[in-house]
């Protein structure tokens, strides 16, 4: 490949504090993908499903230091039975990373559509005394209620 040909595309969910998910295209490369988290890159491979085992596949890319450097919570990633296993800070993107495959890739599009609804809507996350609160909110609407409108 020379510099004039078009680059790969790689299609990935990309995940925002306070904003919904959004499906994006971005060019299959280290640069774009740190862009994209606003910083150095992390894989974390936190799915798993006994129904689907190409959840294991599913990979979420965030930014190494999102805790670190105190990024706000995006989204809560909970087992099967809805325990808060971990909270990503920051921005961040799924994508599918088959363990035969070297590269990431685009997610096929039945996965993108369900991972893209079960992360669409922004959460509020609150630490209590027995874990975490996770609520769910429309941010159109939060914003509406307060007045604002985009």
């Amino acid at each position: 490949m020379t510099e004039n040909d078009e680059k790969e595309k790689l299609k990935v969910i990309l995940l925002k504090p306070n904003e919904a998910a959004e499906i994006v295209e971005i060019e299959d490369d280290l640069e774009s993908m740190q862009e994209l988290v606003g910083g150095l890159i992390e894989p974390y491979d936190p799915f798993y499903s006994e129904n689907d085992p190409r959840y294991e596949n599913v990979i979420l890319v965030c930014n190494e230091e999102g805790k670190l450097r105190q990024l706000p919570p995006s989204r809560a990633i909970v087992d099967e039975d809805g325990c808060v296993m971990d909270v990503i800070a920051g921005p961040f993107f799924l994508c599918y990373a088959p363990v035969e495959s070297e590269r990431f890739l685009s997610m096929p599009p039945d996965l993108e559509e369900e991972f893209r609804k079960k992360y669409e809507l922004p959460e509020r996350i609150y630490k209590t005394e027995q874990g975490y609160d996770v609520i769910k909110f429309d941010p159109g609407k939060a914003e509406k209620e307060r007045g604002y409108e985009r």
